[in-house]
């Protein structure tokens, strides 16, 4: 769920097979991964049914296996240097916390809901690796969810089915972990394509691989912020977006048009109303966006990122000045075609669309800016769109 230092896929594999081999005597009977991702477009719209453009990025959690006879899972994480063993037979949400590493709470919580939707499970011994960052807007949780269910899937038999699997790993994070989520994080880790982006209406779940400009690359800005997602704010935006939906009589926001905001907006109160206008821009500009990329049209595509940013910023209130900064850094260089924060908000990290040609003096660039002004060292690479969740045979 977490790494500090940024080391090749392939590696990565490696280096849990062998902590794997030295561990337990033997090789790994499997490889699982599960990306984490970067949403281009579409923040905080994915619980309010609406529509979602993120990308499975190269980046990811790793977790090497083998059958254990019993229904236990015994697994090392060469991250936390610690081990997590819990027994299937014994998992009760209300009884959680307290028992072994917080990290573990989200394979238990997989593990459950995966239980309680039918699935019988068999135990097995691991070692889990990762090299997505831990709190920095990047879905490190629904990475190691992901990784978890494709291990259980991979383990007990259970056919692969990515949204069916997105959908309980979502309820291991909303009803074990208590961080009230949507489904985007879940869902991209599952469906994730590579070289593409993933336009999701998080209402149906319909997904479409939308291609990435071929002459623009993704750059992760991360800012050397962080914030703690299972915050009042998180979950206090929920419920101002569902109040605000209730004013207008309908499901979720993604069903108020702009008309409609603007006859109704005047009967929400002003905070209300401008977590609203988010919502329904917000959804307009991802639509747009997946339009621009399939045209090619990367200016387009910028402008885009730039006005989610900007609405984030003032309607939403969940962007920090550490993320402020870095977006406006970032804008100021040759070759940015637009930037914005990205994830759940109040710190982590922010998204750049970058010229190809342009992106290695960019990241430069940025990365001695943002050191000069805020003291902070960011942590900026290019990063490419990969596939969703897979197993691998040893």
């Amino acid at each position: 769920m977490t790494a500090a230092r940024s080391m090749r896929p392939e590696l990565l594999r490696d280096v849990v097979a062998r902590h794997f081999s030295e561990r337990f005597g033997a090789p790994p009977a499997i490889v699982v991964r599960a990306p984490g991702r970067v949403n281009l477009i579409g923040e905080h719209t994915d619980y309010n049914d609406g529509f979602v453009l993120p990308l499975a990025i190269d980046r990811a959690v790793w977790i090497a296996l083998r059958p254990r006879a019993d229904r236990e899972v015994h697994v090392w994480s060469t991250e936390f240097t610690e081990t997590a063993h819990f027994a299937l037979a014994r998992l009760d949400p209300l009884a959680r916390g307290g028992e072994g590493p917080a990290w573990s709470e989200y394979l238990k919580g997989t593990a459950w809901a995966l239980e309680r939707a039918g699935h019988g499970l068999a135990g097995w011994d691991g070692v889990i690796g990762s090299d997505v960052p831990i709190a920095a807007g990047l879905s490190s949780s629904a990475a190691l969810e992901l990784a978890t269910a494709r291990a259980f899937a991979s383990m007990s038999h259970i056919p692969w089915d990515p949204i069916g699997m997105a959908r309980l790993a979502q309820r291991a994070e909303n009803e074990w972990v208590g961080v009230n989520c949507g489904i985007m994080d879940q869902m991209i880790s599952a469906v994730g394509r590579e070289g593409h982006a993933v336009l999701i209406d998080c209402r149906t779940l319909h997904t479409e691989a939308v291609p990435l400009p071929e002459d623009v690359v993704v750059v992760i800005l991360d800012t050397a912020t962080r914030r703690g997602l299972v915050d009042a704010a998180y979950n206090e935006r929920r419920r101002q977006c569902e109040g605000a939906a209730a004013c207008f009589g309908v499901a979720a926001l993604r069903d108020v048009t702009p008309d409609m905001l603007a006859a109704g907006a005047g009967g929400l109160d002003a905070t209300a109303a401008r977590r609203a206008r988010h919502v329904v821009t917000e959804n307009a500009r991802t639509l747009a966006a997946a339009e621009a990329m399939r045209h090619r049209d990367a200016a387009a595509l910028g402008n885009l990122m730039n006005e989610s940013h900007h609405s984030l910023r003032d309607d939403f209130e969940v962007s920090s000045p550490g993320l402020d900064t870095m977006v406006e850094i970032a804008r100021a260089q040759r070759g940015c075609r637009g930037a914005r924060m990205t994830g759940a908000g109040f710190g982590g990290c922010a998204v750049g669309l970058v010229d190809r040609d342009h992106s290695p003096d960019f990241v430069g660039r940025v990365a001695a800016e943002y050191e000069r002004q805020t003291r902070l060292v960011p942590r900026i690479y290019v990063t490419e769109a990969t596939a969703g969740a897979v197993a691998y045979s040893r």
